[in-house]
C-alpha cells in the first residue's frame, strides 16, 4: 500500500473538503434541497469517483481501476433499495423537507465507520478461512432471493429495536426543535423526532452493509479499492436521494436487476478458487443489467405509477 499513500492523501483531502463545503457553507442554514441543486451534486460526486478512479487506473493499473468500477457501480445500485426505506421513514414521521439533508449527512458519517469496520471483519474473516467464499457467496445468491421475491422492504417503526431503546433511555418531545437532535421538554433533555429519524437511518444501513459488504468483497478483496469505492457511492447518496423521490418510476423494476447482480456476485465468488469470472465481463454483465432494468421501467412503468403521472399531469 506505500506506493498508494498519495492516493489515500488525495482521497482524503477531496472527502473532507467536499464534505465541510456540503455542511457548513452550503446547508449551514436549512433549507429543502430542490432537484437542481440534488442534481448538481449527483454530477459532482460521479465525477469525483470517476476522476479518482482514473487516479487508480494511472497508479495502480487497469485491473485496480475495474474493481473500484465494479464496486462503485455494485454499491451505488444496491442503495437504492435503501432509499425506499429512508423514504418511509421520513413520510412516517413527517420530517421537513429542510431537515431531511441533515439527517442523512449524519447518517452518512455513521455510514461511513460502520462499512469501514465491516470490511476490515469481512476480509479478516476471508483471509483466515477459506470456507467463508462459500458462506459469502450463499449469502448474496439468498439475498438476490429474497429481494426477487419480495422488492419492497416493510419497516415496522413503532416496533423497532432502536425506537424501544431510545425510549427507555430518555424522554421523545412530540415536535421538532429546528435541527437539533436534543431538546428541552418537560424540564427534561430530551431527544427529538430528529434524533429517531437519524437513528433509524442508521440502523437501517447498518442492515443493508450486511447484504452490499459481502458483494462488494466478492469483487475484491482489496481494502483501499472497496472502501473508497464504498465512500464515494454512500456519499452521492444523499444527492441521490432527493433525485430518486422525484423519479421513482426509473427505478420499479431494478429489483430484478439487483436480484440478478446478486446472485451474480454469489456465484462469481463461489466460483472463484476454481475459475475466476474476468472483471471486464463482470463488468459488462452488471452495467448491462442495470440498464435493461431501468430502460425497462421507463418503458413499461406500473400501472400506479403510470396512473399517479397522469393525474399530477392533468392536475398541472
Amino acid at each position: 500500500m506505500g506506493e498508494s499513500m498519495w492516493l489515500m492523501a488525495l482521497f482524503g483531502v477531496v472527502v473532507g473538503v467536499c464534505m465541510v463545503i456540503d455542511l457548513f457553507v452550503l446547508h449551514r442554514k436549512a433549507h429543502e434541497v430542490r432537484l437542481r441543486e440534488a442534481l448538481n451534486w449527483v454530477i459532482i460526486w460521479i465525477s469525483l469517483a470517476a476522476l479518482f478512479n482514473l487516479a487508480v487506473y494511472f497508479q495502480d493499473g487497469k485491473q485496480r481501476a475495474i474493481d473500484f468500477a465494479l464496486v462503485y457501480l455494485v454499491e451505488l445500485s444496491l442503495s437504492v433499495d435503501n432509499l425506499f426505506v429512508f423514504m418511509v421513514i421520513f413520510n412516517y414521521f413527517r420530517v421537513p423537507p429542510a431537515y431531511q439533508h441533515r439527517v442523512l449527512f449524519w447518517g452518512v458519517v455513521g455510514a461511513l465507520a460502520m462499512r469501514a469496520v465491516f470490511i476490515l471483519v469481512g476480509v479478516s474473516l476471508l483471509n483466515l478461512f477459506h470456507w467463508m467464499v462459500y458462506v459469502f457467496g450463499a449469502v448474496l445468491i439468498l439475498t438476490g432471493l429474497r429481494l426477487l421475491l419480495k422488492p419492497s422492504q416493510e419497516v415496522d417503526i413503532e416496533r423497532s429495536f432502536v425506537v424501544r431503546v431510545l425510549r427507555r433511555v430518555m424522554p421523545i418531545s412530540s415536535t421538532y426543535d429546528g435541527q437539533r437532535f436534543l431538546t428541552r421538554f418537560q424540564g427534561r433533555l430530551s431527544a427529538t423526532p430528529l434524533l429517531v429519524v437519524l437513528l433509524l437511518v442508521e440502523s437501517t444501513d447498518l442492515l443493508f452493509a450486511v447484504d452490499s459488504i459481502p458483494a462488494a468483497l466478492a469483487i475484491s478483496r482489496d481494502t483501499f479499492v472497496v472502501y473508497t469505492a464504498n465512500v464515494f457511492a454512500v456519499l452521492g447518496l444523499r444527492s441521490f436521494y432527493f433525485v430518486a423521490s422525484r423519479f421513482m418510476n426509473l427505478f420499479a423494476y431494478l429489483h430484478y436487476g439487483l436480484s440478478f447482480v446478486l446472485a451474480f456476485i454469489g456465484v462469481k465468488m463461489i466460483l472463484s478458487p476454481f475459475y475466476k469470472i474476468p472483471s471486464g465481463w463482470s463488468l459488462g454483465v452488471i452495467a448491462t443489467t442495470l440498464v435493461v432494468s431501468v430502460g425497462v421501467s421507463m418503458l413499461f412503468p406500473p400501472t400506479d405509477i403510470a396512473d399517479s403521472e397522469e393525474e399530477e399531469s392533468a392536475g398541472s
